[in-house]
């Protein structure tokens, strides 16, 4: 994916600073079994998720990040098979320290 294409979705207005991850979360629609899926970055009010399952604008969905509980989100935008999720809750920025540091662990 080129930076140009990428541009589209990373808008200079974000609620929060996003950091670049590449880790493994558990994702599922509510009603649904988990599935493994990635997310490419997260900020304390949301992440990006790349998925195989088709999700739409709006739809709701809950994200397990490693060694946590799950945590609603909504879906507020996709293309392909990425998609722009925000968190219900923003996450603790001690959380989101925590998730970038075992991202880079990892």
């Amino acid at each position: 994916m080129g930076g140009e294409a990428q541009q589209d979705y990373d808008r200079q207005d974000r609620a929060a600073e996003r950091r670049r991850v590449r880790m493994a979360v558990k994702v599922r629609r509510p009603g649904e079994t988990w599935f493994s899926s990635h997310i490419a970055d997260v900020s304390v009010s949301g992440f990006r998720l790349q998925s195989f399952m088709k999700l739409n604008l709006g739809d709701d969905i809950w994200i397990m990040l490693p060694g946590f509980e799950g945590r609603r989100a909504r879906v507020t935008w996709t293309r392909a098979h990425e998609s722009g999720c925000a968190f219900e809750r923003p996450l603790h920025p001690a959380i989101l320290d925590h998730i970038v540091k075992i991202s880079l662990n990892g």
